[in-house]
């Protein structure tokens, strides 16, 4: 993009929502944001069933405890950060100065990265655990949601992996310096040189002066001949 940083044009430019909206970045965040939701929201609500023993609440992939909280805990990492990321996007054009917009995309790409890589963890971990799971009434019961978390797993992974090229896309970009080169160009274009201050010793053409006692000077030698002839005379 001509003219701009790291994705965004210069700061304090108004943000267009329509166009903001339509941004693939945007659109994959909200995604995401969906699918994080899908992932912990049936975890919590059918994740857990009774054991066939007792009233015992147990984590219906394989009766892993640890199955069940590290899907939580993805999915509601994952939630936050969507939001928190949504906010940074529509921030980021304030951002006047190019190191700060730096960091928030090296933010953005490091945080990407990172939970494409958990995410892909947690449809290996979930998969593999529904998978050892014994049929059971409990696992009837709630094998709509076990099926759901891991299915929505694997669309995070997509989607997150999406945003991590997006965010190294921008950060390829960099900054185009000669926007901030127009930025002062166009500040200094329309002023005009200041004059030299009255008193400082160069002055303009305007209170330029005559050199002194020219107008008392006699050019003309009159004074001098009467002198002569007068001498002349007295001397004959």
């Amino acid at each position: 993009m001509e003219g701009s940083s790291f994705g965004a044009g210069r700061a304090g430019a108004a943000l267009d929502p329509v166009s903001f909206a339509r941004r693939p970045q945007t659109l994959l965040r909200v995604a995401s944001w969906v699918f994080s939701i899908a992932v912990f929201g049936p975890i919590v609500n059918e994740g857990y069933v009774n054991t066939d023993s007792g009233p015992e609440l147990r984590c219906v992939f394989n009766g892993n405890a640890g199955a069940c909280r590290f899907g939580v805990a993805l999915g509601l990492g994952a939630f936050l950060a969507c939001a928190a990321f949504l906010l940074l996007d529509v921030r980021f054009q304030q951002i006047s100065s190019v190191r700060d917009r730096r960091r928030a995309v090296l933010l953005d790409l490091g945080f990407s990265g990172l939970w494409s890589f958990l995410w892909f963890v947690g449809f290996c971990f979930l998969t593999n655990q529904w998978q050892r799971t014994a049929p059971g009434p409990g696992t009837l019961q709630a094998g709509d949601a076990a099926r759901a978390a891991i299915a929505f797993s694997f669309f995070s992974i997509l989607s997150w992996v999406a945003l991590t090229v997006k965010a190294l896309q921008r950060f390829r970009l960099g900054t185009d310096m000669s926007l901030f080169a127009t930025e002062q160009l166009g500040a200094g274009a329309g002023q005009a040189y200041p004059g030299y201050p009255v008193g400082s010793g160069v002055e303009g053409t305007e209170t330029y002066q005559s050199p002194p006692f020219t107008e008392t000077l006699d050019t003309s030698p009159k004074g001098y001949q009467a002198r002569w002839s007068s001498l002349v005379l007295l001397m004959l």
